[in-house]
This record gives structure tokens, sequence and C-alpha cells, in this order.
């Protein structure tokens, strides 16, 4: 098996699409956000939208102005929320070149919130024919695992924090050695960085790795760096920021690491909210990088042009994501040319 870095050729990302009943503050700002993030996709590379209803989604985005794209494909599925990082496929590459999904266990963050539909819906959309026909479909359960708390080189190194891959309710049945094993295995790894350090206040998912740091090249690491003692994420940040440093390359060599900046404190009734600039989308080339609505923006989108130099760095404004907890990659799930 080889799990295969982002920046590779992609063939189209999926977008699992939003409605009443999923767990949104002001649903509308949401569906605007969304219908910018369909229109960036599209002008690189084809979308899946995964809808409960094609006309109710058809109807939100003419709302907004928004006539789909030719290449935009609906399916429909039962959904709790539109995580789709998350409740997505995880694309593979078999020993022989194989196409293939696997489709782990999604139960809401460690049973945080209701997923009994979002964990079908990888099998339910596989049914409906969301995949080219020789991709092979691969069940994963009961291995619980999020899109979100992994990220690759595409060359068999894996990042992933520990509070998340090792927290209860996911798999404590397992101690950290043999869920290592079974990533190894399922995506044909020949080590795992474990990031020990690091979180950002108000996440819900237990520090997953796409909004802290992030491969942007076998031997570039972009991450959250936060600069003022005076914020709580300063002393977990600095700690991940310092183990970063001590991370070596396959060929013994120091990564080259990138810092974001944290975005300037953003709150919901008091609470803070999730921010950050690492969780960004990489696309056919381009960067989609999730704005906070700050002059941090442009300096977050300087940093990623060192990191991605031949790629187009797009900033969507991505607040309205934050109301759930999440952003612009969390929403996401990129998927290979030719699946």
């Amino acid at each position: 098996m080889r799990l295969p870095a982002e920046w590779e050729k992609q063939g189209f990302v999926q977008l699992t699409w939003p409605h009443e009943d999923t767990a949104w503050y002001e649903l509308s700002k949401v569906l605007d956000c969304y219908v910018e993030v369909a229109k960036a996709i599209t002008r690189y590379e084809p979308l899946l939208i995964v809808c409960r209803n094609t006309a109710e989604c058809k109807a939100d985005m003419a709302a907004r102005g928004y006539s789909p794209a030719p290449d935009i494909r609906f399916i429909e599925a039962p959904v709790n929320d539109t995580w789709a990082r998350d409740h997505g496929a995880i694309s593979v590459f078999g020993d022989q070149g194989e196409k293939c999904i696997e489709d782990f266990v999604f139960n809401g963050w460690g049973l945080k919130f209701g997923a009994d539909l979002d964990n079908q819906i990888t099998r339910n959309i596989y049914r409906a024919g969301a995949f080219a026909e020789d991709v092979r479909y691969l069940d994963m359960r009961p291995f619980v695992l999020e899109g979100g708390s992994i990220d690759t080189d595409g060359a068999g190194t894996l990042l992933a924090t520990s509070e998340c891959l090792c927290s209860l309710n996911r798999n404590e049945y397992l101690t950290r050695e043999e869920i290592e094993e079974r990533l190894k295995n399922a995506f044909g790894l020949e080590r795992i960085l474990w990031v020990e350090h690091g979180g950002i206040s108000g996440d819900d998912t237990d520090s997953h790795i796409d909004i802290l740091a992030r491969f942007c090249s076998p031997d570039t690491i972009a991450y959250t760096a936060c600069d003022n003692p005076a914020d709580e994420n300063y002393g977990p940040l600095k700690a991940m920021e310092e183990q970063l440093k001590s991370f070596r390359t396959l060929n013994g060599e120091a990564y080259r690491l990138i810092p974001l900046p944290l975005p300037e404190p953003l709150y919901l009734d008091d609470y803070r909210l999730p921010a950050s600039y690492a969780n960004f989308l990489i696309v056919n080339g381009a960067v989609l990088m999730p704005g906070a609505g700050s002059e941090l923006d442009k300096k977050a989108a300087g940093q990623l042009q060192k990191a991605f130099p031949d790629r187009k760095i797009e900033i969507i404004d991505c607040r309205a994501l934050l109301s759930g907890h999440g952003g612009l990659h969390c929403i996401t799930m990129n998927y290979p040319y030719g699946w």
C-alpha cells in the first residue's frame, strides 16, 4: 500500500453539503462559504458534492447567484454533518498500483457527536457510483480514524498526534504500538512521526494534525506558530515547534520548517474558536487557504507561497466555518487522479 501526498495529481474533491439539520451556527453564512469553496475548487479540478437532496443543494447555490459548474457531480446520501475530511474515504495505491479507498469507522471524534449516518457515507457513495469502476472498496472497520488526524509525505512517513490517535473512545483497546502497526499496514508506511505537543483552544478533535503541522513536500513542513507568551496556545505550540525541529527526514536531514502565524483570536459567545492557517487545502495548481479576516491572512499566504512556489495561493474567508469548530481542510476530501 501507499498513501499518496495531497500535492500529487488529484481527480476531484468531495464536499458534503450542509442543511438545516446539520450542526451549524448561522447556516446561511456557512452556505455562502461553501459556495465560495465550490467556486474555488472547480477553477482547478472537478468536485463531488454529497448531499441529502440535489434539488435543495442547487437551490442553495442559485440563491447565491451560482450556477453549478459542469464538472460538479451530485450524489445523494443521508448525513449527520458535513466534515468530509473525517468521514470521507482515504485513498491508497495497492502494492501493484491498484486504486483503493479505505473506509474507517467515523464515530464523531470519539463519540462527542452523532455520526451514525456519516459513518455510512463512504459505503453509500461507493455503491452509488462515486468512484471509477476499477476503484476497490476496503472495509477497515473496526479501526477508528479521521482523515484530519493524519498527514503524509507520500513516501512512507506519516505525521499524527498522540493525543488524537491514542485517545479514549477511538481505539483504546489497542496499545500505541498496535495502533502504529495498523497504520503502517493500512498505508504502507515506514514510520510515524508522533507529535506529542500542540493544540489550539476550541478544537473538538483532540488535536487533529491538519490544524497543527502539514507536509508541503517530502522535506518541508508548515506549522502553526505562536509568538505571544500571553496567548493560551503559546506553551503547547512552542513545545510542538521544538519537537518539529528535532524531526529528521528519511535521509537524516532536518526538515525545512515554515511557521504560519496563529490567527488573531476569534470568539463565539465567549468561546474561542480554533482558527488555523495550517488547515489549507492543496488542489491541482493551487493552495486554498482559510482566511480569518485580518492582515495576518496576507502574512500566512506569503509563508505558504514559500512552501508552494509553483502554486497559486488563494485566500477564502472561512470564518463562518469556525462556528462549527473547523475549517477549509476539514470540510473537504481530495481523491487522486483516476479515482
